[in-house]
């Protein structure tokens, strides 16, 4: 048995008897984070467009002995959204952690991007975190709970051709601060995890390029890209009990990243 199954193994159990919902969860940071937050007692629903990843996902958290189910409904659609967060709450009786992960992007030079090129980029990590936000504090109004809302280092500093993607991510981090101070007298704390570069299959096409990678890895002051596994432990942090005076944070999860001004490259 390896160190990180052992940890696994001896989970503490933060969150036995808790329901969370995890979007985009069929792949890289939603599916470290459901089967780290089933890992430590939660019933765990995780959502996408593609069915077939999250059965994948399931099976793994049920082969360790969690509780997860699939539902398939596209973020970037209100009324699948919705749906699929009020349907989950009346199943389990409640709502308790909510992870608005779910994200899409375009990119192009700001001279050269389309108008609908540039507004894809608002519908799911936007619109989509403002919908799963408004159902979610509905829901928990009377018991309380947790909402992680997902940026990136691209809503905190600049990158070329990003520019549609980086509005939203930004739009991201101070929509959930209004969120927390409206959501704090009822106990219902949001927060942010913000990542840079973490190995996903959204990334898989920069990093398989030895150069690039290397370049990347230069640009960070531990010397490395981050694992998904790295920022669900991240998550678990805002989803528990830990984090109890916690709410309206934005928590970089970078490896340095964004404290360092630049890098010499070769």
């Amino acid at each position: 048995m390896t160190s990180a199954t052992s940890k696994q193994a001896t989970a503490a159990k933060r969150l036995e008897g808790k329901v969370a919902f995890v979007s985009g969860g069929g792949t890289g940071i939603g599916k470290a984070t459901a089967i780290r937050l089933a890992a430590e007692g939660a019933t765990v629903v995780i959502c996408g467009r593609r069915k077939g990843l999250l059965d994948e996902v399931v099976a793994q958290i049920e082969h360790a002995g969690g509780r997860a189910e699939a539902v398939q409904a596209d973020v970037g659609d209100e009324a699948q959204y919705v749906a699929a967060i009020e349907d989950a709450a009346a199943r389990h009786g409640r709502f308790d952690i909510l992870v608005n992960n779910a994200m899409a992007y375009t990119w192009g030079a700001i001279d050269a991007i389309s108008t609908e090129d540039w507004r894809a980029n608002f519908t799911t990590s936007v619109d989509g975190t403002f919908w799963g936000t408004r159902s979610a504090i509905k829901l928990m109004k009377e018991s309380g709970g947790s909402i992680i809302n997902l940026s990136s280092i691209c809503g905190t500093l600049g990158s070329p051709w990003m520019a549609g993607y980086s509005a939203a991510k930004a739009a991201v981090i101070n929509f959930s601060r209004v969120a927390a101070v409206e959501g704090a007298p009822h106990n219902i704390r949001v927060n942010v995890i913000v990542p840079a570069v973490v190995e996903t299959p959204g990334t898989a096409g920069m990093l398989t390029d030895e150069k690039a990678r290397r370049n990347t890895e230069k640009l960070i002051p531990m010397g490395r890209v981050g694992q998904p596994e790295e920022v669900a432990n991240a998550i678990l942090f805002l989803a528990s009990d830990e984090s109890s005076y916690v709410t309206g944070a934005a928590i970089p999860v970078d490896g340095g990243r964004s404290a360092v001004l630049v890098t010499a490259l070769e």
